[in-house]
């Protein structure tokens, strides 16, 4: 019972230091992408943008799911971290070699020539990830996210500032490039700094194959995932430029900010979390529940806010250049709604140790998004957008089949865990968008009153309605905050 508590109270302040983590970096990240919004191009970002589909892929060669593998580990000795920070490092230099190697020919698939340089120092940024790989391992087993918000903070704030200096002075697209080496490499020390563990010479090859043997699988699926997630961004920008590959990239940046921010967190906490119960499917199943009652119930209101108040908050926070990416963000946002569904249920396969069914149902959907986009790019960014929404809903499928073979966790009882959230905060927001399309505020007071108003409404209607993921927040909230404790306290013994 003590062992449950404490595993309780260590995942509910993991969640809580991983949020703030999440949330501060993401501030950052905001206002350092409204102040470059101001400064830079939708090219520049187009190019950051053709850039990324190649270095993300490049990152996910490096990783090669050996820091799954490491967190997931019941026992990790010195030989262990040794070898998987070894390969790591390794991985990464055949990674870099590969972008350096392959730039020209990049350059020459999107005839632009300016991509040779830009990849070449960009593409920095996997090596000096494979330096810091491990440290974060170790630091998500422990659930020690309070020392990695230390890392990270300065180093987003940093890095952020430097990109807005260099953008001031014209540097263009080199402002984001800066950004993203000097992030990472800030993080890199300062995780080396903060955190105790150093490699020592040793590698073991027995070790390695077994991190591989359930890593593989992992890295295989989330390289198909990587390249159907950014062959959206390479086929705009080789069918339509890289001005408007740059407004699709920044709306999907716009979004992250808000969806990535919740999700990631609970994630991140959660898996490592959850797989000390992997052996404990009911207990595995009721902490899933809850994990998805509290995500969505947060997440829905904030991703249909963010739509129906897409068009005022471009106002505020944006030049004109950027008005035609509105609707791709609100389409966006409606696609990402089932993205905590797809990244839970697909957590259950990893905690149970099924990478092999991880990468089947992988490659499946890889199938569908290729089938859809197909179909979707004739019908310009637009048409691929709309295709994203009906991808979301047609993965769910085969995600949720094996949670329900593995746990006993149905897609009816998934159902009843999200959709109290989902209709209330489709309606609080839909009634938002009708108000603001009728208004004659201006779009400061727009973003301000009906904001308020809705999430104010949002959370009145869970409270009467009795959703489940409303009570469970503001109890674990209550755990940290002991003023919603006494407030829950008294409302019971009311």
């Amino acid at each position: 019972m003590r062992v449950d508590y404490l595993l309780r109270a260590r995942t509910v302040s993991g969640i809580f230091w991983t949020f703030l983590e999440q949330f501060s970096k993401r501030g950052i990240s905001l206002l350092v992408t409204l102040l470059l919004a101001r400064l830079l191009l939708p090219e520049d970002f187009g190019l950051l943008a053709m850039i990324s589909v190649f270095v993300t892929i490049a990152s996910s060669l490096m990783d090669s799911g050996i820091k799954q593998a490491v967190i997931r580990r019941k026992e990790v000795d010195q030989d262990a971290l040794n070898t998987a920070f070894y390969a790591n490092i390794f991985l990464g230099l055949v990674a870099y070699l590969i972008l350096y190697v392959g730039a020209p020919y990049i350059a020459n698939f999107y005839d632009e020539e300016r991509l040779i340089q830009l990849i070449r120092v960009a593409g920095l940024v996997v090596i000096i990830n494979s330096l810091h790989i491990i440290q974060s391992a170790i630091l998500t087993r422990d659930l020690n996210f309070k020392l990695q918000l230390k890392a990270s903070i300065p180093a987003s704030f940093i890095s952020g500032v430097t990109a807005v200096f260099v953008a001031y002075f014209d540097g263009g697209v080199w402002a984001l490039i800066v950004q993203l080496l000097l992030s990472s490499l800030l993080l890199a020390l300062f995780l080396w700094w903060m955190q105790n563990w150093r490699p020592s010479f040793t590698f073991d090859f027995l070790v390695l194959r077994e991190l591989y043997s359930f890593g593989y699988k992992l890295f295989l699926a989330n390289l198909l995932t990587q390249i159907t997630k950014n062959i959206y961004v390479l086929v705009i920008a080789s069918l339509f430029g890289a001005a408007v590959a740059g407004l699709y990239y920044f709306s999907h940046r716009i979004k992250e900010l808000v969806v990535d921010q919740l999700v990631r967190a609970v994630q991140k906490v959660t898996y490592p979390a959850l797989s000390k119960l992997q052996d404990e499917s009911v207990r595995l199943k009721e902490g899933y529940r809850k994990v998805l009652q509290v995500t969505t119930f947060i997440l829905y209101p904030c991703v249909f806010m963010l739509a129906a108040l897409a068009s005022p908050l471009f106002d505020i926070a944006f030049p004109d250049r950027w008005k035609p990416a509105i609707p791709y963000l609100q389409i966006m946002c409606i696609a990402s709604l089932l993205y905590p569904l797809h990244a839970i249920n697909l957590n259950i396969l990893k905690v149970k140790g099924r990478s092999d069914l991880y990468l089947g149902i992988s490659v499946l959907k890889k199938v569908m998004t290729f089938s859809i986009l197909f179909f979707s790019y004739r019908f310009g960014v637009i048409g691929i957008l709309i295709g994203q929404v009906f991808l979301g809903v047609l993965a769910y499928i085969p995600n949720s089949y094996y949670s329900d073979k593995l746990i006993g966790y149905s897609v009816v009882e998934q159902f009843k865990d999200f959709f109290p959230a989902f209709i209330i905060s489709s309606f609080v927001s839909g009634v938002v968008y009708w108000a603001v399309s009728i208004s004659y505020f201006s779009s400061t007071l727009e973003v301000l009153i009906y904001g308020v108003l809705g999430s104010v409404a949002y959370i009145l209607l869970c409270a009467v309605f009795r959703v489940p993921g409303f009570s469970l927040f503001f109890e674990m909230a209550g755990g940290r905050f002991p003023i919603i404790r006494k407030m829950l306290l008294k409302s019971k013994h009311a």
